[in-house]
């Protein structure tokens, strides 16, 4: 038995992973063998810097299509309607926050760790805001660790 972690997906999640898998396994790593082809054409390769930077990209890639399909294996999806109930915060759940203190409106969707991107408002349910709203209910406050101190958010929706 694997002592993976389980990774947390959403349907989204799941098809944006399968879907850079594939380009790294067809397009990416045929780049990069075109480009390993080319620096060995260039003869010596103990003082060939484009066939060192190629093998060095090519490793790369092998890294990222080996920590892809990882994640993939222990991928746990989120059931759609488990995340669109909208009683309490769970993973799948977008919530708008409200800090209590005068602070902004905030939106967030709460996703697993593999998908967390604080562009796209997605935070992770490990991390403090997202371990803190989920279980909660509209109207709650829920007190956030933070490193500067205790930020306190009510819970104004969930979708």
């Amino acid at each position: 038995m694997s002592n993976d972690k389980e990774v947390v997906l959403t349907l989204d999640g799941l098809a944006k992973l399968e879907k850079e898998l594939e380009h790294l396994k067809t397009v990416r790593r045929r780049e990069v063998a075109e480009r390993i082809r080319q620096a060995l054409e260039f003869g010596d390769i103990s003082e060939n810097s484009e066939y060192d930077d190629a093998k060095n990209e090519q490793g790369f890639i092998e890294g990222k299509i080996l920590s892809i399909e990882k994640m993939l294996r222990n991928a746990k999806v989120i059931d759609d309607q488990e995340g669109h109930q909208t009683d309490v915060v769970r993973l799948g759940s977008r919530v708008t926050l409200v800090e209590v203190n005068g602070g902004g409106e905030a939106e967030y969707s709460i996703v697993g760790s593999a998908e967390a991107n604080p562009v796209e408002n997605k935070i992770s349910n490990e991390s403090p805001v997202g371990k803190s709203v989920i279980g909660h209910k509209v109207g709650e406050v829920v007190n956030v660790v933070v490193p500067m101190g205790t930020i306190q958010y009510k819970i104004i929706a969930i979708k």
